[in-house]
Formats: C-alpha cells, sequence, structure tokens
C-alpha cells in the first residue's frame, strides 16, 4: 500500500471514530430538570428548604457559590415522577455527603441519606449518580438535595435528569458495550504490542502498552465501573480519575518521544519534555493527596499542566515539521482528536465550557480514536524500521560483496576465497592458473588492455567451473578454482575453455594450470594442498606452459 492510500484509509478511520460522541449521546437520557441553589446555613432544614425560598438563586451558575455546604432545589419534576417508576440521576460530583429529599402532592417528604461510599455504591455507568423516585401513587412535586462538603469544581448538582427505569438500564447498556469494547481494543492492542516487542525491541512499543493500561485504568475509574469491583469511596474513586489521567499523558509524552527521530527530542525538548512530565506528575498526586483543601486551586494546577501539554506538543509537531520528521503526518491523525477534546475538558476547568455528560464522557471517544490511530501509526512505524533494517542489511551485503570482490575481475579475492575455503569434511580440488608471460602483454598492449585479458580470462574460468565451486584472484595473474573432488577432467576443461576465449587483437593467451585433491579442513591442510598445486603449476610451466599438470603422488605423500 502506497502512502497516499494510506493517508486516505487513515483519515477514513479517523472521521468514522471521531463521530463517536454522537453516538455516546444516547447515553444521556431522561428529562432534564431546573435547579436553583442556596447556600445552607444552621438551622435550615429539608421542609423549610422546600418551600419556595427567597434565597434561592436560578440563573447564577452553582460554580460561582465556591466551596460549601449548598441546598439545591429543583422546584418542578416531570410528569410520572411518584406516580411510575423514575431515577433521579446527575453527574458525580466532589462531595463528603448529601441527603436527597422528595416531596408529594399529599405533603408527605421521603428522604435518603448518602455519605461517600453509599455514594460509590449508587453509580451507574458514566459515573452517575442514580436514586429511585418512591412510588406513592400521588405525583411527585420537587426535589430537594442538601449537599456537604462540595468542592464546587464542576459543580453542586450538575446536569439532574428524571429517567425511566429503561432509560436508565438502556444508558448502562450502551455505556457497557462502549467501555467493553475499549477494555478490549486496549486488551488486544497491549498482547499484540508485546508480542512484537518481543521480537522487534522498540522502547515506543513498551510506552504505548503503558499508556493503553493506564487509559484502560482510567476509563474504568471515569465510568465509576471500578466501584462495583472495589469497594471504595467516591471521592477516591475521583483522586485515582486525577492519578490516572495524568499517568496517561507522562507515557504519552514517553511513547512520542520515542516513537519521533532521536532529533526530535534532542537537546533543550528533551530537557523541557522531563519537565512537563514533573508537572503533570506533580499536579495529579497533589490533587490526590491534599483534595479537598484548596481543591479548586489544586484542579487549576491540573488543568493548566494539560494546556502545558497541549502547547508542549505542539511545539514537538512545529520542531518535528522543521526537521522534516518522516513520522509527523502519522503521529499528528492519531492525537488530533485527543488534543481537541483535551482542549475542551481544560476549557471545562476555566469554567469557559458548561459540564455535560457528553463532555464528560468524551474521554472514552478520544482514548478510542488515540488507540486505534497509535496502533496504526506504530504499524506505519514498523514498516519504516523494517524499509530501514532492508536497507541496512542491503547495505551491509553489497559492502560486504564489496570487500570480498576482486573489483578489476568480479571474482572473489584471497582473503574470501581462504574465508570460504577453509572447512568442512568433504574432499576438495583445487586448481591453480597462472596466464603465461603476462608481464609480456602488458608490456605491448597496455595495462589497460592487460586488465581486459584478465577480465576475460576471469570470465573462462567462471564459465567452465562447476556451480558449487569458488573461483578466485589470489594475485597479479593466478587465479585459483576449488571445487569437490567429483571431476578429476575439471582442470583441462578449464584449460579448454581459456584456449576458446577470444582475446583483445585476437591476440593468443595461454595458461598453465596445477592440480590436486584434499580434505581442507584448517589451514594446515590449506597450506599443504596450495603447495602441492603450487608445485603441479611449476611443472607445466617447466614443461613449456600451456598445459596441465596434477600433483604426483611422490607430492601428495
Amino acid at each position: 500500500m502506497g502512502p497516499r492510500r494510506f493517508l486516505k484509509l487513515l483519515v477514513a478511520v479517523w472521521l468514522a471514530l471521531a463521530v463517536s460522541p454522537a453516538t455516546a449521546q444516547n447515553a444521556e437520557v431522561g428529562a432534564r430538570v431546573a435547579v436553583c441553589v442556596a447556600p445552607a446555613r444552621a438551622g435550615e432544614g429539608a421542609r423549610e428548604m422546600l418551600a419556595l425560598h427567597p434565597r434561592y438563586d436560578c440563573a447564577t451558575r452553582q460554580q460561582r457559590f465556591g466551596a460549601g455546604d449548598f441546598f439545591v432545589l429543583a422546584p418542578r419534576l416531570p410528569q410520572g415522577a411518584g406516580t411510575e417508576p423514575r431515577r433521579l440521576r446527575s453527574a458525580s460530583l466532589w462531595q463528603r455527603r448529601s441527603t436527597l429529599t422528595i416531596l408529594y402532592a399529599d405533603g408527605a417528604t421521603v428522604s435518603r441519606v448518602r455519605d461517600d461510599r453509599a455514594a460509590a455504591r449508587s453509580l451507574q455507568l458514566g459515573a452517575m449518580f442514580e436514586d429511585p423516585i418512591p412510588v406513592r401513587g400521588v405525583p411527585a412535586l420537587a426535589a430537594l438535595w442538601k449537599v456537604e462538603g462540595a468542592t464546587n469544581i464542576r459543580g453542586i448538582v450538575a446536569d439532574p435528569r428524571v429517567a425511566t427505569p429503561e432509560q436508565a438500564v438502556r444508558s448502562n447498556l450502551l455505556l457497557g458495550t462502549l467501555y467493553a469494547a475499549f477494555g478490549g481494543l486496549s486488551l488486544a492492542l497491549v498482547v499484540y504490542n508485546l508480542s512484537l516487542f518481543v521480537v522487534l525491541r522498540h522502547r515506543f512499543q513498551l510506552a504505548y502498552c503503558a499508556m493503553l493500561v493506564a487509559m484502560a485504568g482510567y476509563a474504568a475509574s471515569s465510568s465509576g465501573a471500578v466501584t462495583w469491583w472495589i469497594d471504595i469511596a467516591n471521592t477516591d474513586r475521583i483522586r485515582l480519575n486525577y492519578l490516572l489521567l495524568a499517568t496517561t499523558g507522562i507515557l504519552a509524552v514517553a511513547f512520542a518521544r520515542w516513537f519521533f527521530e532521536p532529533r526530535v527530542f534532542r537537546g533543550a525538548t528533551g530537557r523541557v519534555a522531563v519537565a512537563v512530565c514533573a508537572l503533570l506528575g506533580t499536579a495529579g498526586i497533589a490533587f490526590a493527596l491534599l483534595a479537598p483543601w484548596q481543591a479548586r486551586l489544586l484542579d487549576a494546577l491540573y488543568g493548566g499542566s494539560f494546556l502545558v501539554l497541549m502547547a508542549f506538543t505542539a511545539a514537538v509537531m512545529w520542531r518535528a515539521w522543521r526537521l522534516r520528521s518522516n513520522h509527523l503526518w502519522i503521529f499528528t491523525l492519531a492525537w488530533a482528536a485527543p488534543i481537541a477534546f483535551a482542549a475542551v475538558r481544560v476549557a471545562s476547568v476555566f469554567g469557559f465550557v458548561q459540564l455535560s455528560f457528553l463532555l464528560d464522557n468524551s474521554t472514552l471517544a478520544s482514548m478510542t480514536v488515540e488507540a486505534l490511530m497509535s496502533a496504526i501509526a506504530i504499524s506505519y512505524r514498523i514498516r519504516l524500521l523494517m524499509h530501514e533494517r532492508d536497507a541496512a542489511m542491503a547495505g551491509e551485503a553489497a559492502a560486504r560483496a564489496l570487500a570480498d570482490t576482486d573489483p578489476l575481475t568480479g571474482l572473489l579475492n584471497r582473503r574470501a576465497f581462504l574465508r570460504e575455503a577453509i572447512g568442512g569434511r568433504e574432499r576438495r580440488r583445487l586448481v591453480l592458473a597462472d596466464i603465461d608471460h603476462f608481464k609480456r602483454i602488458n608490456d605491448t598492449l597496455g595495462h589497460d588492455r592487460g586488465d581486459e585479458v584478465l577480465r576475460r580470462f576471469a570470465r573462462a574460468l567462471r564459465a567452465a567451473a562447476p556451480a558449487p565451486a569458488l573461483v578466485a584472484r589470489i594475485g597479479g595473474e593466478e587465479f585459483a578454482i576449488l571445487a569437490p573432488d567429483d571431476d578429476h577432467a575439471m582442470a583441462q576443461e578449464v584449460l579448454d575453455a581459456v584456449r576458446a576465449t577470444r582475446m583483445p587483437y585476437d591476440l593468443t593467451v595461454t595458461a598453465s594450470l596445477g592440480s590436486e585433491a584434499a580434505v581442507v579442513a584448517s589451514e594446515s591442510d590449506w597450506a599443504r594442498l596450495y603447495r602441492r598445486a603450487d608445485q603441479a603449476l611449476l611443472e607445466a610451466k617447466q614443461a613449456g606452459r600451456d598445459r596441465v599438470r596434477w600433483a604426483t603422488p611422490a607430492l601428495a605423500a
């Protein structure tokens, strides 16, 4: 698949996943109810505060009231509440204790007290508090929350709704499917990348797996599902939330640092990356340990650390663009959705965007997009690494071939020939060939024509030698052939091939050959074999040249 088709595929996947928040909005069920807020005062009770009271403020945003204790009144509940099964749902927030009181048309009230641990046990998927409105046969007119110990970072009673049991179940099923799908996706990607890491050993794969584990943990805590498995207080779940999201940010920086080429994070950029990770970790740990003390300040510090992370990410991408990184475009596609959602979340921290169910659960969509797109990014990165490896191996093979090859004739040089020749237990035949009167050829025709004679002589040797033979130029005009000892006449066949080769200017070129066979298991074996074949070659020259001589039994003894 070419880069252009690959890019089109990534864009299609990104666009398909980017609409997943719209799907999540189907889980935002029930009829919204309007609420008014009044700070609690000593001695005020629920029955008194259920009456329309002049102290209630129905227009000011809840966050403007600051931290403390509050009464939150829903003066009008939807039709059906009290006479048919209904559930009152609101987003999970930091509170020490809350008391919900329902007022009925006959003047009766029903109250339910919920402390920190009970709040965790009433959580539904999406981190939604859910309380059944008791059916008494008369309409439920109003609902009153007395909230104690509210940090009021995101609100006091956020986005309250009245839903039917079927709507609540459908919301849980939908969100359960989405969270389970994300959990399965994370598990599959972790197993896949750990398996690849065993083979490839790239550090960004470990960072990615750790980031996926942190993201899955954050999804479990932010969904509220973790309280179904572990008996913890709701505020402890929120502390865990902050820690896991900060950890995810730190691991995202580590992943980027090892995903890009080393030059991108060299120098000051690498030092800033460490500082950003330290800031994220400090902000997460500070909130987890110190809240609710100065919760607003700690939350602002936490949101600010992610603002710094986004600025740093932009700076890294700009630097990668300047350095012409090969991985910038794929990294940009993978992280576009998480950065966009993180920007909206940071805007909500500083009060620029109102908290909603969709916004509160947008992290799942962004993490899903990031997980899938980062997996594709890793696949593309590995593809590039494979190309780099193949190119390096080809270059190494070419360099090795150049180092082992005689540049003039293309045959093996002496060093490579000896490396391949020595070793083994089979009997092999060595043929040494020397061009007769080669100095005279050089003096007559010149060195350029002499080199052409050497090249044509080498081609004749290569053509006449059997397939498994080693053919080498081991000296100026001296050549060697080493082959399995199954053809005693090989030396004569080589000589005939030389005689039949056309030389420059139709020059007659002859050669003398010496041949011997032995086992070449060690260097000493090679030395003896070479000495016998060389002696046979000398005999061929002394006998008049242009002939073959085989080592005599006396020589072989």
